[in-house]
């Protein structure tokens, strides 16, 4: 394991999982939870995902813009612009909400003006679970005219969404598994 990506593991398991009982985004329950935020708004944590996050989405060919649903996107995003911006790279970034604003531009992704229609990009998404938000995602961006390449997570539940994504036609790669953040040190 890389020293980056062992350091970033071992801040994920410190501040972001936690076992108790919980209910997922999905309405399924689950003993434990990861809530990446922890983890992505650690300065260090942030600047670990930034890069990886970075590496990977240049492996996927021609990907021009990283994109991410808020709130949880919004770290990812950020990151990954920032690691792009001092390799010299100008890889752009947007954001997707929710749901459109109701004023205004009615618009689901922000910072477009960086963005061209047609634009190769890929979804960054902090915990993965049945890629129902993820598929959400792409849809909306897809809708303002973007080319959806794949998904980038920090990690995978290991809960279906891996396989929905790619069981419609997305790449999809996984910093971290569920098994890697339950094993021990």
């Amino acid at each position: 394991m890389s020293d980056d990506r062992a350091a970033l593991l071992a801040i994920l398991k410190t501040l972001s999982y936690e076992e108790g009982e919980f209910t997922l985004v999905s309405g399924k329950k689950s003993s434990f939870y990861i809530d990446a935020k922890e983890t992505t708004l650690n300065p260090e944590g942030m600047y670990l995902v930034g890069r990886m996050m970075y590496r990977m989405a240049r492996e996927i060919p021609g990907v021009d813009a990283v994109g991410g649903v808020s709130i949880g996107g919004d770290p990812l995003v950020s990151s990954v612009v920032l690691a792009a911006y001092l390799e010299k790279d100008d890889l752009k970034g947007f954001l997707i909400r929710k749901e459109p604003k109701g004023h205004g531009t009615n618009r689901w992704v922000e910072g477009g003006k960086n963005l061209k229609k047609g634009m190769n990009v890929v979804i960054l998404e902090d915990v993965i679970t049945t890629g129902g938000s993820s598929l959400k995602a792409i849809e909306a961006v897809e809708k303002e005219g973007y080319k959806v390449k794949g998904v980038i997570a920090l990690l995978d539940r290991l809960d279906g969404g891996q396989e929905a994504i790619e069981s419609n036609g997305y790449t999809f790669k996984a910093i971290f598994n569920l098994k890697d953040v339950r094993t021990s040190s």
